[in-house]
């Protein structure tokens, strides 16, 4: 396949009104002209970004139009995992009533984004939504969807209930939704990724993104214990430190020769050849193993070595500012330079916080699985493992084109041996290691620990809400680490993060029951789909209605730069709301209370401006080195080396061939991401192999594949992929 995609479609911003209604006022007719497709970039400082981008005007055309009665009703039984993230207003939020922008709002009343749709469209909503996850709403109405129109579910069982004739297949109505089908010509990997049935080219729900085509995840560190610890001229002293623990940790880097990495310069500016020298400095963990070896390593004798190992291993280019190989643009860590950092870390409590005890890695709730799970993903960064971030269980595409699963891959259970080796140590902590109560909240306001790998936004907001003056807690580089491309048979060094958003795993179905023979509510339910991916239904559903948007003294927005792009800025009531109810956090705000970002296309320029000015100076630093080439990622399209590619988020099997998926329990259980359940790899982290009949990567391997059902799950896959591939070159 040599199709070249598109990236990043760029368009100007349509502040138009898109939808002409009928004279009569008694029927709506959506007439529209197909839109470009907009996508943005979450983390990009507009002033630092480097977009590789095109501008596509989309011709008009004339299209059929969808009609429907003024008023018609929808039963929407569609929200994100909470009652507190529906369509309406729960009583705990509501309370007695909330004013936002100069209205009160009560339980039961419609969030300010869903009166717009309303108002803009001529539709009716009614709320049936129960409050649960995509997957469990889905459950819940399963058996009575001829008593709702829309219904969120997770897209595995959209598609399989839609193959079997649940849901509406909006593909064939395509022609008549001009924004959905422009976006989708503008962006092929999200019309695979939700492309239900290759026979017909079916789809069955309209895609979800929280953002698309940038990072999600990142390293976050409290940045300013690294610069007390590794900046300044002479030795590190300090008055009293601990002791290093028994070494567990072995060499993930080599021990001798050199490697070189493009890093981006200190100023932003371009891309220059850093080299790593092995044989002037050895290898920092095997140096520091080597003193262990012979007794006692105090944090201060810790901290020298490696000030030591840095001026030497890059013949003093960082200076004085050692820190800048963790924490600046030019940033160049790896995983062992990391454990030698986490090593100081734990043994200079006293330095750090004053106390005699300082985490290591942690996650933002080290109880709950469902984000235990995030140090698992980190260990695929820092050790150069697929899959463990990937948009569809744990498949990617290998450089020979085929798909593999990162559970019945050796290298997956070696990372993890590697991370309970950091375990061993203590840098791991200890709430982790026991799955007891602790938050990143808690960490931070307390200074207990040092760095985790989640969202940017929602976590560097806490430099406002919990830390001190003179505290800092940031987004730092991806890792170097080597990574098997196809490209070198030794694998290649570089930065590579698979933490890469795309079309979500949930999305909104029509549900056949619920519309029926009702011609209304089918295409009112089409003109929602399309108005969301129009250029004001993507501004509405990221940002709410216009009150919530500042405006100039004509009505028009006003606009910042944002990735190449004019973007509204959002209104000081927008900024005054979300301090006081959500302590700026901009996604629980969204949902909670203007009822946005619920599903379809959410823009992240809203997000960027919430965003606290250290949590923009990481993901600056982060989105120069993405703009300039020194950090790789998959791509929303069919490349050339397919390793490279992004899995789509579904794939089209049968019926049958789900059936037979759903067969394979343990594969599915073992392997769980959600809240309160099970996953050997984050176990294996903190206990090792405990599992029976899993004793090593291998015999692990050896169980996964051939009695949990795994080869037979990725022959299935195999063959979605193959006939999803064939689609794609009949488009």
């Amino acid at each position: 396949m040599k199709k070249t995609i598109v990236k990043v479609l760029v368009i100007s911003l349509m502040l138009c009104t898109l939808i002409a209604c009928g004279g009569s006022k008694k029927t709506i007719a959506v007439q529209q002209t197909a839109a470009p497709a907009q996508t943005t970039t979450q983390t990009a400082a507009p002033a630092q970004t480097v977009t590789k981008a095109e501008t596509v005007a989309a011709p008009v055309q004339e299209v059929k139009k969808l009609e429907y009665a003024e008023g018609t009703v929808l039963r929407m039984a569609t929200g994100y995992n909470s009652k507190k993230t529906g369509l309406t207003f729960d009583a705990d939020t509501a309370k007695d009533g909330i004013e936002l922008a100069g209205k009160i709002y009560r339980a039961g009343d419609l969030k300010p984004t869903w009166v717009e749709v309303q108002n803009v469209l001529g539709i009716k909503f009614e709320d049936k939504y129960q409050g649960n996850s995509a997957t469990n709403e889905l459950k819940y109405w399963a058996e009575k969807l001829g008593d709702v129109d829309m219904v969120s579910g997770n897209a595995t069982s959209l598609v399989e209930y839609g193959d079997k004739g649940a849901f509406v297949d909006i593909a064939k109505y395509l022609d008549q939704m001009p924004n959905f089908k422009a976006y989708l010509d503008a962006n092929p990997i999200v019309r695979l990724s939700i492309t239900g049935n290759t026979s017909t080219g079916a789809i069955y729900f309209s895609p979800y993104f929280d953002g698309v085509n940038d990072i999600e995840r990142m390293p976050l560190m409290r940045t300013d214990w690294v610069v007390k610890l590794l900046d300044g001229e002479g030795a590190f002293t300090a008055a009293k430190s601990g002791t290093l623990k028994a070494a567990a940790y072995t060499p993930y880097m080599p021990e001798s020769g050199k490697v070189t990495v493009d890093t981006v310069k200190a100023d932003g500016s371009g891309v220059f050849a850093l080299t790593k020298d092995y044989d002037k400095a050895g290898n920092i963990v095997a140096k520091m193993n080597a003193a262990l070896a012979k007794g006692s390593v105090s944090g201060v004798d810790a901290v020298n070595m490696l000030r030591t190992y840095i001026d030497e291993a890059y013949n003093g280019y960082y200076g004085t500012t050692r820190s800048n190989l963790f924490v600046g643009q030019d940033a160049a860590w790896d995983v062992d330079e990391l454990v030698a950092l986490l090593r100081c870390v734990v043994a200079n409590a006293q330095t750090l916080n004053g106390t005699d005890v300082v985490q290591g890695l942690f996650s933002r709730e080290d109880a709950n699985n469902q984000r235990r799970v995030d140090l698992f993903r980190f260990a695929g960064t820092l050790f150069g493992v697929r899959g463990l971030e990937s948009r569809q269980d744990y498949l990617y595409f290998g450089s020979d084109g085929k798909l593999y699963d990162a559970r019945q891959m050796e290298a997956t259970y070696k990372a993890m041996e590697k991370m309970n080796q950091m375990a061993q140590e203590g840098l791991i902590s200890q709430s982790f290691m026991d799955s007891s109560a602790e938050t990143s909240a808690k960490m931070l306001e307390n200074d207990l620990g040092f760095m985790s790998y989640d969202y940017n936004q929602t976590q560097t907001i806490m430099n406002e809400t919990k830390l001190q003056d003179g505290e800092k807690y940031m987004a730092v580089m991806v890792p170097v680490a080597r990574w098997y491309d196809g490209s070198n048979a030794d694998g290649v060094y570089m930065r590579f993060t698979e933490s890469w958003r795309s079309v979500k795993t949930d999305g909104w179905a029509i549900s056949k029951a619920g519309v029926g023979n009702d011609t209304n509510k089918l295409n009112a339910a089409l003109a929602l789909i399309d108005y969301a991916y129009s250029p004001e239904g993507m501004i509405l559903m990221s940002y709410g209605p216009k009150e919530f948007i500042k405006t100039n003294a004509d009505g028009s927005y006003v606009t910042f730069s944002f990735n190449g792009q004019q973007m509204p800025v959002i209104a000081d009531v927008t900024q005054e709301l979300l301090w006081k109810l959500t302590s700026g956090n901009y996604t629980n705000f969204a949902r909670m209370y203007l009822g946005s970002t619920l599903s379809f296309a959410k823009s992240q320029a809203f997000e960027y401006q919430c965003t606290h000015e250290v949590g923009k100076e990481g993901a600056g630093h982060i989105s120069t080195a993405i703009g300039l080439g020194t950090i790789k990622h998959p791509e929303l399209a069919v490349t050339s080396n397919l390793w490279y590619a992004s899995v789509p988020t579904t794939l089209p099997t049968t019926s049958v061939e789900t059936d037979t998926v759903n067969q394979y329990t343990e594969l599915q259980n073992q392997f769980n991401q959600q809240k309160g359940k099970v996953n050997i790899l984050v176990d294996q982290i903190a206990k090792g192999y405990t599992l029976e009949g899993c004793s090593s990567a291998a015999t692990t391997v050896n169980k996964v594949t051939n009695e949990w059902g795994g080869s037979q799950y990725l022959f299935i896959k195999q063959g979605a992929w193959n006939r999803l591939l064939k689609f794609y070159s009949q488009l």
